[in-house]
């Protein structure tokens, strides 16, 4: 097990893996998708700044509650480059899903709330299904399928 010093200004990819418990081939596809950034040495070795370590807690937090990558790439770029982000800077980009997740929090309560009734049910009909068609939104658009279109 590598030990890094508190003081060291960089993480090897190594490293930022050990710390943050995120393969190593996954933090450099982050930095392929633009969520993180390195610097390379002058034997072309990748480099991440500390601060790298809460960027990528809060990607994995992210994903974790279905947030799509290039949302998460989004905010992250609402965070300073120059320096390490402040608790401020963290609770503004915070601040940007609030309203995404309460949404998804009303939809998850919806869904465990009438989950037996609609298998039960069987009526596999979007038309009138209260979780996959709420208040009918859909039946105003015309027949056929709405959601399942290729």
């Amino acid at each position: 097990m590598t030990r890094v010093s508190w003081q060291a200004k960089q993480l090897t990819v190594g490293e930022l893996s050990e710390r943050s418990g995120v393969p190593a081939s996954a933090l450099r596809f982050y930095e392929r998708q633009g969520l993180i950034h390195s610097h390379r040495t002058a034997g072309n070795q990748r480099r991440y700044t500390r601060d790298s370590l809460r960027r990528v807690a809060f990607i994995r937090v992210s994903q974790r509650v279905g947030i799509p990558l290039a949302m998460i790439r989004e905010v992250l770029g609402l965070l300073p480059e120059e320096r390490t982000p402040t608790r401020a800077d963290w609770a503004r980009v915070s601040q940007c899903w609030r309203d995404d997740l309460n949404t998804r929090i009303k939809q998850l309560e919806q869904l465990r709330d009438r989950l037996t009734d609609c298998i039960g049910c069987g009526c596999l009909s979007i038309d009138i299904c209260t979780l996959a068609n709420p208040e009918d939104a859909l039946g105003e658009q015309g027949p056929g399928p709405r959601r399942l279109k290729a």
